[in-house]
């Protein structure tokens, strides 16, 4: 049986410190090395990809669902993938001999996760330039006159 060892948790705090101080380094020289010149893109609010037109009470375009689902997809591809790439060798060691098994479903995982992912490439979901920028303000100033329809006939009534 082998003796708790504080020592042996010194690796992980190195790696803590080295993250800490990259993060710091970087915002520093950003601070002192970047430009400061603010321009209205620059001061304006960015949201997963989508610009923010029109007011914040109301409703959602499915694009930002769509992205926030994205973004969920590919962290439980990366929560699944790490602990398994931990574990390969073990499972794929004489002790249980699972290495073909083991290693052909995780591929399946991956192909169906890449599925997924030229899917939503080719349905346009990461396509933040222009064209996604007029669908914006179109759908904003369709809410825009939706609202004010329904504000006319509450008053109406």
């Amino acid at each position: 049986m082998t003796r708790f060892d504080l020592r042996d948790y010194l690796p992980v705090l190195l790696m803590f410190v080295v993250a800490a101080g990259f993060a710091v380094t970087n915002i520093l020289l950003t601070q002192l090395v970047g430009q400061r010149k603010q321009t209205r893109t620059k001061l304006m609010p960015y949201e997963c990809g989508k610009d923010p037109v029109g007011s914040a009470r109301e409703r959602f375009s499915v694009k930002f669902y769509l992205i926030a689902m994205i973004f969920i997809l590919f962290d439980i591809e990366v929560i699944f993938l790490v602990p398994w790439a931990v574990v390969f060798k073990t499972l794929a060691g004489p002790e249980y001999g699972l290495r073909n098994l083991v290693y052909t479903e995780m591929m399946v995982f991956v192909i169906l996760l890449l599925a997924g992912y030229i899917y939503v490439v080719k349905k346009g979901a990461f396509d933040w330039g222009e064209r996604a920028r007029h669908e914006a303000e179109a759908e904003a100033r369709a809410l825009e006159d939706l609202r004010k329809k329904e504000l006319a006939a509450r008053r109406a009534a």
